[in-house]
């Protein structure tokens, strides 16, 4: 009976040391603040998985760029310093035009229009990030873009060398072609641009303003709806690939409800951020129907360079969505 007991405590001891070895831990580098929408709906991702899979699969976020910097995260989740990871995917247009499907100046103004776009464009998104090692998981939205100014502006002249920060492709390009001088400021450290004058302007969602209480440097919000971009969640291939399917089932299933929660989130926090702004002592308003002109000859132009830089997926993409 002895022996028994003996044999049964030590199988107990073994398989309890088979489950520690068999958890993982992934820590997931996000570029925004724990209070930002998209941090806080990848942590509620990141412990759906972490309760869905009873801790044999641990998923811990990092967010305000404090593991990775923003321009860090797809390379590192590439290469496999972290297993998991979220970026604004059209700050890296200039490694593929797909990346930057979501900032085509004035091709969708809505959340509506943007998620008919990305039922099209985004198995093609998908598809170039796994050429890029990177399986892609869930994305959301950000609120409809407006521009962030320090003083009143009117039109396109009103812009001319203003400092502004640019965070992907089609953002300097815009600079550039209002005559603003751009500057390549992450998230996290847009707060210190501002107060030291590097930044004076940028474009953004207002919950970008309003979780860096952007009222404390810049005086004006215009509303002009240019675009809204997509965070994006995705893994390194070699560790998807490395999970049984039942983990892979739980991830699928806490990335379906992060994305539609996500999107919601994103939708109720339009005006309630615009609202904070006000509150904060920004002047909110819609552009004026000279600049919102102006703005949209210069995304025409925009336009038709990012589909001569996309080819046929793009001309493919953009066609269809026209289409329906």
């Amino acid at each position: 009976m002895k022996t028994v007991k003996t044999l049964m405590a030590a199988t107990a001891i073994a398989t309890l040391g088979t489950s520690a070895a068999l958890a993982e831990k992934w820590d997931m580098p996000m570029a925004y603040a724990a209070t930002n929408f998209h941090s806080e709906v990848g942590a509620e991702f990141a412990k759906c998985v972490t309760d869905g899979t009873d801790g044999a699969l641990e998923i811990v976020t990092h967010p305000s760029g404090s593991l990775f910097s923003g321009n860090e995260i797809k390379r590192a989740v590439q290469t496999g310093q972290a297993n998991i990871g979220e970026r604004l995917i059209s700050a890296h247009q200039n490694e593929n035009p797909l990346y930057g499907v979501d900032s085509i100046p004035f091709l969708v103004s809505s959340f509506d229009e943007h998620e008919k776009l990305w039922s099209i464009a985004g198995p093609k998104v998908a598809a170039a990030l796994d050429a890029d090692n990177l399986h892609y998981l869930y994305s959301v939205p950000w609120p409809p873009q407006g521009l962030y100014m320090n003083k009143e502006i009117n039109s396109v002249e009103d812009l001319k060398g203003v400092k502004f920060r640019s965070y992907s492709t089609a953002t300097a390009r815009m600079a550039e072609l209002t005559g603003m001088l751009p500057v390549q400021v992450e998230a996290a450290e847009l707060s210190q641009a501002l107060a030291t004058g590097v930044a004076e302007s940028f474009i953004s969602s207002g919950a970008t303003g309003y979780d860096r209480k952007v009222w404390e440097h810049l005086s004006h919000f215009y509303e002009v709806d240019a675009w809204l971009p997509r965070n994006i969640v995705f893994v390194n291939n070699d560790a998807w690939n490395g999970l049984d399917d039942a983990t892979k089932a739980v991830m699928n299933d806490c990335a379906a409800a992060a994305k539609a929660d996500g999107l919601q989130r994103s939708k109720d926090y339009t005006q309630f951020t615009l609202d904070g702004l006000k509150e904060g002592g920004m002047t909110v308003q819609r552009a004026g129907d000279t600049l919102v002109e102006e703005l949209q000859a210069i995304g025409e132009t925009m336009t038709n360079e990012w589909l001569e830089s996309a080819g046929e997926d793009g001309k493919a993409i953009v066609d269809e969505y026209k289409s329906m």
